[in-house]
């Protein structure tokens, strides 16, 4: 449609010259249509900028609102910051034109909502019953959001929005998401570990019972100290417990316990 392509162009050209720099003539030009054209589309420039600017204010409120009836205080932290930093992604454009033009920024209703908006976002962040050391964190985690879209706008979004994420935990003291994964592989990893040596525990009993019912038989249940250094050794290069069991004819339970322990098993 003629309307959003011209919003579109209004939006890039206010964003490269600024707002008041840009005239009717010039957004005319980009969509490569008359001047009375645009104006047969919209009234001035002031409601350019308005349809530019209250979808950016309308989703910012309700992004915020839906994180607000979010469970816990913590849940409703990461939903406000990541609903804001989504938002501010998706409005780069806008945002870096109001503050080409800081004026545009404090004209009403733009700077009433704008300012409420941050105020809540702050609230959000904190969370319920905080002192000032985590209201004023709060603040420094809200204002960090923004800015880095502005700077970096023509990174991708992606990539921008999880070093944006980053930071702010860093700010707040919880893991990066980088860290966050590790450490849920690390516990996969481990609970895996052990229902695997579980499962070796129970087949060495079965053997022993086997063996004790005169069928004899079956793997050695230690590692001597320097089978223990070996298997230390050859696990650190990478090979799995897998093959350290079948190398030195143990079960992959001993492997896991000599590999745990300080002392042979």
């Amino acid at each position: 449609m003629t309307s959003e392509r011209i919003l579109e162009a209004a939006r890039i050209l206010f964003a490269a010259r600024g707002y008041r720099a840009t005239s009717m003539q010039a957004i005319a030009d980009e969509v490569g249509i008359t001047k009375a054209a645009l104006y047969y589309h919209f009234d001035s420039k002031e409601e350019i900028l308005r349809r530019i600017t209250v979808p950016l204010l309308d989703e910012l409120e309700a992004a915020l609102a839906a994180a607000e009836s979010c469970g816990t205080p913590e849940e409703v932290r990461w939903r406000a910051i990541e609903s804001y930093v989504d938002v501010h992604l998706r409005h780069r454009h806008t945002l870096t034109m109001l503050v080409k033009d800081m004026t545009l920024l404090v004209q009403a209703p733009i700077a009433d909502r704008f300012r409420a908006a941050i105020a809540l976002a702050n609230e959000l962040v904190a969370g319920p019953s905080r002192g000032l050391e985590e209201r004023v964190r709060a603040c420094q985690v809200v204002a960090g959001l923004a800015d880095p879209v502005l700077l970096f706008r023509d990174e991708p979004p992606e990539r921008l929005r999880r070093m944006i994420l980053d930071g702010a935990r860093a700010l707040l003291g919880a893991p990066t998401s980088e860290a966050a994964s590790e450490a849920a592989s690390e516990a996969d990893a481990e609970a895996d570990a052990e229902a695997d040596a579980e499962a070796d525990e129970k087949a060495d009993e079965k053997a022993k019972a086997v063996r004790a019912r005169g069928r004899g038989g079956g793997r050695p249940a230690a590692l001597g100290a320097e089978q223990v250094a070996q298997a230390r050794a050859l696990y650190a290069e990478g090979l799995g417990a897998e093959e350290l069991a079948a190398r030195f004819g143990v079960s992959r339970a001993t492997v896991y316990r000599c590999l745990k322990t300080s002392s042979p098993t």
